[in-house]
């Protein structure tokens, strides 16, 4: 039994595009749900962590200003080793911090570097005044039987800071909950100084962004849903319209074969004329025979056509969806939205760091701290590295490990950003055959040099020290402000105490930084 005739080709058609259609849209509907409900998932842990390193970094600050401030003190003339560590022990049971105070700092004396029963004494804990004077064990476990005293006198004898997660009472409270501490030691005085933080504010936190997150979502899909309903209904109305318009092809043409066999019969009236009509007849119904051939191919072809219309459907709610990731997160896919989520979150960061930097770039009260030049110079390379690949140029690093600068870290960062944008501009005006910028470090004595060079062909201005001054740009079309030189310059040698030098090599220009080696 045929499935489709010609009697009812126009119903076959509809009834096909419909149930195409309704499928499709089904299916995308419930991908995409899903998906919602995976970002949703994601986006609540990325917050758990995003806090709980916040938290981290925040402690850090506290323990490492505390150091600072005692090599500060033990640095002047009059330095009193017992009176100094009296005012530094006032001055730690002080310190509150926190979103309500409740985070404070804690100290042990270290007796025994191998731990045991009397391994440290404790000096300060404002939660333990029960504990401020004793002696403890490193065999101590929390509520979950970890032994955390062992792990962080592992940590710290091995890289002199620790951090560690495990449970504890929490001020005015009888409750255990979990808390993450870190450990730093101070060699000279054999003290651990300490912070902790506890972790369960992150509950509410979390569950206030849970039900924002949520609302969104559910906004989200209603309106993907009322889309999607609205393609359907007005792709099947197409479907009905087109099944309709062939259907109506239909009818005319068989009225006329129609119409036509009865001029034929009434031509039939004669013998001498029915030869002639006979093969009038035979060619008109050859003529009629294509067409009609012609048109069901043409249903045929509107079927198919039906069928392939998934992958455009598909698109459609691909760009749907991109839509709706380009409104709620800004990125095309989940995996280059956690991607780049990420390298905004710390780009942000980075560019608000710099824009305080410079903002109090004059001021006397700026705090100069000890930072890691390859972590700095891999963190800028974070920002723009990728951006430097896809232009196809190529990165090589020559970058020694464990040397320690004392200046403004987002400062040079911002510096080092500066020199590589540059350099890529360079190399992208110049159109070199095989663009390169090389990234070397090297230690001189009590100075340590960073390079940045590339094959761009060099700089043009003369004199060449003229590039470091406002408003001399190396870039073509006014494409450049002129200023970047100019205020890395200032950073690098009114800020830092260092130097930063032009030269133009055989194949382009080599941009040096000399910076003072950090005295421990």
């Amino acid at each position: 039994m045929k499935i489709i005739r010609e009697d009812n080709i126009s119903a076959v058609i509809i009834i096909s595009s419909m149930i195409i259609i309704s499928s499709l849209v089904l299916l995308t509907s419930y991908f995409f749900i899903s998906n919602q409900y995976d970002m949703f998932q994601r986006e609540i842990k990325d917050i758990k962590t995003t806090y709980i390193e916040s938290q981290k970094r925040e402690i850090k600050r506290e323990v490492n200003s505390v150091i600072e401030y005692i090599k500060y003190k033990s640095n002047l003339k009059n330095y009193n080793k017992i009176n100094l560590q009296n005012e530094v022990k006032d001055f730690i049971k002080n310190i509150k911090f926190g979103e309500n105070k409740n985070n404070y700092l804690f100290v042990y004396k270290i007796i025994n570097y191998q731990g045991g029963k009397k391994f440290a004494k404790m000096l300060i804990n404002p939660n333990r005044q029960d504990l401020v004077g004793k002696y403890i064990d490193d065999d101590y476990k929390d509520i979950n039987g970890k032994e955390f005293r062992k792990k962080f006198l592992a940590e710290i004898k091995k890289q002199g800071f620790s951090f560690v997660t495990y449970s504890y009472q929490k001020p005015h409270s009888l409750k255990i909950r979990p808390k993450v501490s870190y450990f730093r030691l101070y060699k000279k005085w054999d003290w651990v100084i300490a912070a902790g933080t506890y972790l369960d504010d992150i509950d509410v936190k979390i569950a206030q962004k849970e039900e924002e997150l949520k609302k969104k979502m559910t906004l989200d899909i209603t309106s993907s849903i009322i889309i999607f309903l609205l393609f359907s209904f007005f792709a099947n109305i197409l479907a009905i319209v087109l099944g309709k318009q062939i259907e109506k092809f239909f009818n005319e043409y068989n009225t006329e074969i129609k119409n036509k066999t009865n001029e034929l019969e009434i031509l039939n009236v004669t013998l001498e004329n029915r030869v002639i009509q006979e093969v009038a007849k035979r060619a008109e119904q050859e003529r009629l025979l294509i067409e009609k051939s012609k048109f069901i191919a043409l249903g045929e072809m509107i079927s198919n056509i039906a069928h392939q219309w998934r992958q455009p459907l598909s698109q459609l709610s691909a760009i749907i969806m991109n839509i709706k990731f380009r409104y709620s997160m800004g990125k095309m896919n989940s995996d280059i939205m956690a991607e780049k989520s990420k390298d905004a979150e710390r780009l942000l960061n980075y560019m608000s760091n710099t824009i305080d930097d410079f903002r109090n770039f004059f001021k006397p009260d700026k705090e100069k701290k000890e930072f890691d030049i390859k972590k700095s110079l891999i963190d800028t390379l974070g920002i723009i590295g990728k951006t430097i690949k896809n232009q196809n140029i190529i990165l090589e690093l020559n970058i020694q490990d464990n040397i320690f600068i004392n200046g403004y870290e987002n400062e040079f960062k911002q510096v080092i950003l500066n020199l590589l944008s540059n350099a890529k501009d360079i190399l992208l005006e110049a159109k070199r055959k095989n663009p390169k910028i090389i990234i070397s470090t090297k230690k001189e004595k009590n100075r340590y040099r960073i390079c940045i060079e590339d094959n761009g062909g060099g700089i043009k201005i003369k004199p060449l020290q003229k590039v470091f001054e406002p408003y001399i740009s190396t870039k073509k079309d006014t494409n450049g402000t002129g200023i970047g030189l100019y205020m890395s310059k200032i950073i690098i040698e009114k800020n830092m105490n260092g130097k930063l030098n032009a030269r133009n090599t055989k194949f382009g220009a080599k941009l040096t930084i000399i910076l003072p080696l950090s005295i421990n």
